[in-house]
Formats: structure tokens, C-alpha cells, sequence
């Protein structure tokens, strides 16, 4: 029997009648049964009108899902790709990561390049906060991590986060568009396009914080001392040609290879530094200016060296330290908290 059908009722059999009243029953004044009293009639009416407040008749309704849920990462990168002459500018964020991106997107803004911005959200609430503030500039490519959660450096959720990159990066080259990546936890100067020269597969600057002099080689830096270089992944411009996806397809190699576990804490960086390393030879490279691209373990602790190379910084990034607090406070220390001041700069508005 189905569950929706009601099962009908069966006649009374013969000896279930119910047995014939007498004469003198049948002319006895009638009295109203108890149920259906006045008192009865109007306290079950009041529960029912309760219980339909408590409990609404029908499914519960469910708010109608968004319209970007559903927006391709194709569309994404045309979008973006439209206002940049073919570039994308691609930057990676969750949740709690909102305030360095709205702190990126006022440097970057300030440059000229806020409308080539495609951000990979990487929960579906961050997804719908930034399309909600600034339409089509945000798109998440299924399936979503795990949601809202800082990861911090070294942890499963990081590498899993941070390991997605190239996938998103090859993804914008098979489209054929140029894509320069950034980490949210940098701030541009000055416009770095103008330092992307000649016509090389790839660009990224070093990590290393030695002092470089000033007219330093633009090719691969010799290996360090675990057998490989230090280039960071947290800047990269590439072109979609045949050199840069060779790169992108072994550093997803890489990374497949040398998974995470809680005795070695992998991240994307080493995996990228063994794919460039072993396509050398195969994919033109271009490494960018130090004295324009420091990283932050020089720009942050060589006053010396920013005092000398003062005019020439490009993008600042805040790394060799870890937590958002300490983030935060370094970059306000220097001047470079954009939004505590400048938050109607920001494509975003306030976070």
C-alpha cells in the first residue's frame, strides 16, 4: 500500500453491530456529549491556531540559491580577462581572509587593476558576500574546502587550500588568457605590469633574503641547501603558452607526489620549486627585481636596505611570519593597513 494512500475503512461485521436501542431509549431527551461542549470547541481551536503558528503546514521553505553558485569558471575568467586586455589578475580567499583581500584590492585599485580582479572563493559564503558587493568578480570552483576555517602554515587545511593553485592557474591558460597570481597578504606600490619584460613563459621573484645587488641575474637561482631553489609561489605571472602549462602540469606532479602528513608538513612552495627546477631547460623563466619584489623577510628586517633601495618597491609581501594578528599589526606598523583609513577604496566597502 503506498504511503500516501489512506487505507479504507471496512464495514462492521455482522457481530461488531451495534445493538438496536429500545423504544424507551429512543424517546429519552437527547443530551449534548461532553466533547462538544462550548469550552471544548473554543480550547481546541486556540491549540490549532497554535500549533499552525509553531509548526507551518507544508515543507519548510528554503531561500532561493544564488545565482553565482552556478557560475563557471569560464565565464569568470572572461569576465575578468575583458577589462585587462587578456590578463586575469587572480587572487585565492576564504572567509576569515576577507580583510587582506579588501587591504590588496585598495593597492591594486590604486594601480589601475581593480577590474581585471577574479577572486577564487573557497566557501560559497564568501562567494555570495563579494558578488554581493562587487558582481562577477568572485567565482568558486566546486568542490568548496572546508569552509571558513583559517588554516594556518603547515597545517592539512593550508596545503589543501594553497594545493588547489595550479589547477585554477592551468585552468585560466587552457582558456588562453595571461593570469599573474597574488597572495592576498601582499601590497602593491606601484603597477608590477610594466616589470613583466621581453616575452618569457614565466615570472616570479625569489624568497630568499640575502642581499641581491641591484643589477642581479633574471634567470633561475641555483639551488639551495635541500637540493632545491627558493622562488615564492605567492607571485607568479604567466603566459598561456606551451612552457608555463609544462610547469603548472608537473607542479600538480608534485604535489600529488609529496602529500601532507603530520610528519611532513608539505605546503605548495617546495612542490613549485622541484617542478621549476626539474623543467629547467623547458620553460623560459624570468626572475623579477629583488630590489622591487623583496620578500617580506628582507623588506621587514633590512632597514638598511630599504632606506637604499627607497623608490623602488613594487609589491610587499608580509611574509616569514605567521598569524593574522601579527599580519596586521606589522602591516599597520608600516603604514600599510590600507583600510583602517581607506576602506571606501576598497571595491568591497568595509568587511
Amino acid at each position: 500500500m503506498s504511503l500516501h494512500q489512506r487505507p479504507q475503512q471496512k464495514p462492521p461485521s455482522s457481530g461488531d453491530s451495534l445493538p438496536v436501542s429500545s423504544p424507551s431509549a429512543a424517546t429519552a431527551p437527547s443530551r449534548p456529549l461532553p466533547l462538544l461542549t462550548l469550552p471544548y470547541l473554543f480550547s481546541l481551536l486556540a491549540l490549532l491556531l497554535f500549533a499552525a503558528l509553531l509548526l507551518p503546514w507544508g515543507p519548510a521553505a528554503r531561500p532561493p540559491s544564488s545565482p553565482w553558485h552556478a557560475y563557471t569558471l569560464q565565464e569568470a575568467a572572461a569576465f575578468a580577462a575583458a577589462a585587462g586586455n587578456g590578463t586575469v589578475l587572480l587572487a585565492a580567499v576564504s572567509g576569515p581572509y576577507l580583510p587582506f583581500l579588501s587591504n590588496w584590492l585598495i593597492s591594486v585599485r590604486r594601480a589601475g587593476r581593480a577590474d581585471q580582479v577574479l577572486i577564487i572563493a573557497e566557501d560559497y559564503e564568501t562567494l555570495d558576500r563579494i558578488n554581493a558587493a562587487w558582481p562577477g568578480h568572485a567565482v568558486l570552483v566546486p568542490p568548496a574546502p572546508d569552509a571558513q576555517t583559517a588554516h594556518k602554515f603547515g597545517s592539512q587545511g593550508f596545503f589543501n587550500f594553497t594545493s588547489r593553485r595550479p589547477r585554477h592557474l592551468l585552468q585560466i591558460l587552457e582558456l588562453g588568457y595571461s593570469v599573474m597570481y597574488n597572495d592576498v597578504d601582499m601590497v602593491w606600490l606601484a603597477d608590477p605590469f610594466p616589470y613583466l619584460v621581453g616575452n618569457h613563459d614565466v615570472y616570479f621573484m625569489d624568497d630568499m633574503t640575502p642581499v641581491k645587488p641591484l643589477n642581479h641575474s633574471h634567470e633561475l637561482p641555483p639551488p639551495g641547501k635541500k637540493g632545491r631553489t627558493y622562488i615564492c609561489s605567492c607571485m607568479i605571472f604567466l603566459r598561456p603558452t606551451e612552457g608555463a602549462k609544462l610547469l603548472l602540469r608537473k607542479w600538480i606532479k608534485e604535489l600529488q607526489e609529496q602529500p601532507w602528513s603530520k610528519q611532513r608538513k608539505a605546503n605548495d612552495q617546495p612542490a613549485f620549486n622541484w617542478a621549476l627546477n626539474k623543467t629547467a631547460g623547458q620553460v623560459d623563466v624570468y626572475l623579477l627585481p629583488q630590489s622591487a619584489f623583496p620578500t617580506g623577510g628582507l623588506y621587514f628586517k633590512n632597514k638598511t636596505w630599504v632606506k637604499d633601495t627607497k623608490g623602488k618597491h613594487v609589491i610587499i609581501h608580509n611574509n616569514y611570519i605567521t598569524g593574522f594578528e601579527k599580519k596586521i599589526k606589522r602591516f599597520r606598523d608600516h603604514g600599510l593597513w590600507l583600510i583602517d583609513e581607506h576602506s571606501d577604496e576598497s571595491p568591497l566597502g568595509r568587511i
